[in-house]
């Protein structure tokens, strides 16, 4: 696992664990010294301890933008409002303010999506590749930001692309498969009924406070579905393809590159042992990779759907056939060459 993976997973462990155990040792009332020694350990853990750890681990470990810092504050001021001794949590109450604009987003988000997924419909019914491919050929040369963008509003006609087979009928033939655990039945069947579980979880959360703001996010994580049948038949039947003068890689639809063929250096193939390779990225599950690429100039691994971007140097595959790789590239050069 890389050391970026991993720093983000330790950062979610332990936002997890201190709010956690900040709502549970909160006092409800500022009655002693204790309760305030308490209540002032708590407040330096989310707006100190989880800042700092947010800009090591995130900001810096993970190189992303400074704005971002924005997240952790604005969730631990909701916590605070949310549990902190009435005296205190007054302070905070500007979180609550924010409800009825939030309620209006949700609303906006909403019809965005709805408007998005006609647009969407409408032109993936004769595209011939990932939409997201599209994207980085035209933003490509743009600031991050723009590209960022685009392919956010790319991310929506894609899940519908890859979720119903009849758009993806042109789609070129993978060359062969990434080993991904996506690509199983059973995992399917198991990330479906854990979406389901969340748009009754927050329906039931959420309807007390406002029922508006229940139906916008219950539903808003029902598109999910879309995204995970996607998520399935993008991992087991297109994992790996050749489209136009680009060689596409995806890790199941959260981890994307579309790699120039120009840009790569050669293909090392041969088994070797993930824990040799754990500070670089890996795509595919078992212990071993069978086959390493190493590019000229890095090439942009878009991870998180598109919002965390990362520079890559090489990249090791754990596919179902490495030869089948090595036999399109040389196809490829000869094609050039001719």
């Amino acid at each position: 696992m890389r050391a970026k993976v991993k720093f983000r997973i330790l950062f979610l462990l332990l936002a997890i664990i201190s709010v956690t155990l900040g709502v549970h040792w909160t006092p409800k009332a500022l009655t002693t010294d204790a309760d305030e020694l308490s209540l002032g350990i708590i407040a330096a853990v989310y707006f100190v301890l989880l800042p700092l750890a947010y800009w090591y681990c995130i900001i810096k470990i993970g190189e992303q933008k400074l704005w971002k810092m924005l997240v952790i504050f604005s969730l631990s001021s909701l916590v605070a409002r949310l549990s902190f001794p009435a005296d205190i949590a007054h302070y905070f109450e500007f979180i609550a303010w924010l409800r009825y604009p939030i309620i209006g987003v949700l609303l906006v988000i909403e019809l965005y999506l709805i408007a998005t997924i006609i647009r969407g419909l409408i032109k993936v019914r004769k595209v011939k590749g990932d939409p997201r491919v599209a994207a980085i050929e035209a933003y490509n040369q743009q600031d991050e930001k723009a590209l960022a963008m685009a392919f956010l509003v790319a991310s929506e006609p894609t899940n519908w692309y890859y979720a119903i087979p009849r758009f993806s009928r042109n789609h070129p033939t993978a060359i062969t498969s990434i080993n991904l655990l996506s690509a199983k039945a059973w995992h399917l069947c198991l990330m479906l009924s854990a979406c389901l579980l969340a748009c009754v979880t927050s329906y039931l959360l959420l309807v007390n406070w406002s029922e508006l703001a229940a139906i916008i996010v219950a539903s808003i994580i029902s598109l999910s579905l879309v995204m995970l049948v996607a998520n399935h038949r993008l991992s087991k039947h297109y994992s790996l393809y050749l489209l136009r003068d680009k060689l596409v890689v995806n890790n199941a639809i959260w981890g994307f590159m579309a790699i120039d063929i120009a840009n790569i250096a050669h293909l090392e193939p041969g088994i070797k042992d993930k824990h040799l390779a754990e500070n670089e990225l890996i795509i595919g599950r078992g212990k071993h990779t069978n086959i390493t690429m190493i590019f000229k100039q890095p090439q942009d691994y878009f991870g998180g759907l598109g919002q965390l971007t990362e520079k890559i140097h090489c990249v090791h595959l754990n596919l179902a056939d490495p030869e089948k790789l090595l036999e399109a590239m040389k196809m490829q050069a000869a094609d050039k060459a001719a």
